[in-house]
């Protein structure tokens, strides 16, 4: 086994792992931990074809896909922080009655 087949096989598993954790769990935080577990398994193949083809541009994309990452756990962050305020709690079945 190569390591690219390594590579792809972690990847994948850790992919699964964020859609699971994504699709099961209540709290809004552990939700988001499922997303940059999804990204972070996407960077894990990046870079792995930036190194297989000997090029900077998968680098360069993993470069982006970490700052729209932050990006987003800072504003999703912040959004949470402002609901526990308000709720007393970021379970996501809490915030299905705010819709209007």
């Amino acid at each position: 086994m190569s390591s690219a087949h390594l590579v792809l096989g972690v990847s994948a598993i850790l992919f699964f792992l964020g859609i699971l954790t994504f699709l099961t769990k209540r709290s809004g935080v552990v939700a988001l931990m499922g997303v940059e577990l999804m990204l972070n398994a996407v960077n894990l193949i990046l870079v792995q074809g930036a190194q297989l083809h000997s090029n900077a541009q998968g680098s360069a994309l993993v470069l982006f896909v970490i700052l729209v990452a932050a990006a987003e756990a800072a504003l999703a962050l912040s959004i949470f922080v402002i609901l526990y305020r308000k709720y007393g709690s970021v379970y996501v079945d809490h915030f299905r009655a705010m819709k209007g």
